[in-house]
């Protein structure tokens, strides 16, 4: 799993009884007593040695009590160093594996459409919502770029990127260019810029721009102009499909009304959720965002297990679940990390 947080100085008594709280609260949903966490742990301790270790553990962050029990919640710290520290991972179960191969296998060989089976496959067998961004070339290199006169000072640009892939524009200038102006320009970019990423181009050239402006040639500043208008400026926004949204309105802890509306919300602005699994794209295994850590308010209650798929150890995506903080990670985890691999192969398959 990646992770970068630090790791706490707690005992081996605590995280036991850390570990404990966290799972019997994920399985049941109700605050964990002294009591419960004496039985459970198996600890042959007092419950007066429980209750300090609970005390301690709220006052670093770890648990919380809700006001109207006398039992211990974690907090999103709690589940951080829970995910990253305790958990044992639980493998998932032999028919799941069977059906996850087994339709990613037999899907069509759209890409949209096996990134849709991957998202209701994920939903299924965690019963939670799955997401999955659509394949996309994570490295569209230009192969070629051709200016063609239009009237009224218009110019239609031809990216080839690639193989084979051809992108044209129209771009609206603030001067007459002759076709000799603009075969010069092509022919300039593309000898200075062949194989390059196409999301890279256009920074390049502002950076060269900025230290020989002065020394430029008419050809230059006029490639350079023509370019700031083609080049995108940033790879653009994928997109993603999601399957099993309804799953999370049963959820007991789900309930509240407006923390669901929030959810949908973020689900239909995209935006944020993009955000998010755009950070996961070069992880090193699996992401999780807990609660507060993505950083949106919407997505507060609510946690991501993310993870790239690749071919080739090229990223093409990333697929994940969104479901309560208090989900099952020992079974959630392995899901997502096999289901990202076994999506990458079918991409190369496919291909």
């Amino acid at each position: 799993m990646a992770t970068s947080h630090s790791t706490p100085n707690l005992n081996e008594r605590a995280r036991h009884l850390l570990r404990v709280l966290v799972a019997r609260y994920i399985r049941d949903g109700h605050p964990v007593g002294s009591r419960t966490l004496s039985r459970d742990s198996g600890l042959e301790v007092s419950p007066a040695t429980i209750r300090n270790i609970m005390a301690h553990l709220e006052d670093m962050g770890f648990v919380d009590s809700p006001h109207t029990s006398a039992g211990r919640v974690p907090t999103i710290k709690g589940y951080r160093f829970f995910v990253d520290t305790l958990i044992k991972l639980k493998p998932p179960r032999g028919e799941d594996m069977l059906m996850l191969a087994h339709e990613l296998n037999d899907a069509a060989g759209d890409p949209k459409a096996l990134a849709l089976s991957a998202s209701t496959l994920l939903s299924h067998v965690t019963k939670l919502a799955g997401v999955v961004t659509v394949p996309r070339h994570s490295h569209p290199s230009l192969r070629q770029i051709e200016f063609l006169p239009l009237s009224g000072r218009r110019v239609l640009a031809i990216l080839v990127v690639n193989d084979a892939e051809v992108q044209n524009k129209i771009l609206d200038v603030q001067r007459d260019y002759t076709e000799d102006d603009l075969k010069k320009a092509a022919n300039y970019l593309t000898e200075q810029f062949r194989g390059r990423d196409i999301y890279q181009v256009r920074d390049r050239l502002l950076a060269e721009l900025r230290q020989t402006r002065e020394s430029m040639n008419a050809l230059m500043t006029q490639a350079i102009e023509m370019a700031q208008a083609v080049f995108p400026e940033a790879m653009p926004d994928s997109q993603y499909v999601l399957a099993g949204e309804t799953n999370l309105m049963g959820l007991d802890e789900l309930g509240d009304l407006d923390k669901l509306k929030g959810l949908f919300e973020a689900f239909s602005q995209r935006r944020d959720i993009l955000h998010l699994l755009d950070q996961s794209l070069h992880a090193e295994g699996v992401k999780i965002f807990i609660g507060q850590e993505s950083g949106y308010e919407l997505l507060d209650s609510y946690s991501l297990v993310a993870a790239p798929y690749t071919t080739d150890e090229d990223a093409m995506g990333v697929l994940g679940v969104i479901g309560p903080t208090r989900m099952a990670y020992e079974r959630v985890i392995p899901i997502v990390d096999i289901t990202a691999k076994l999506l990458g192969r079918a991409l190369k398959s496919h291909n």
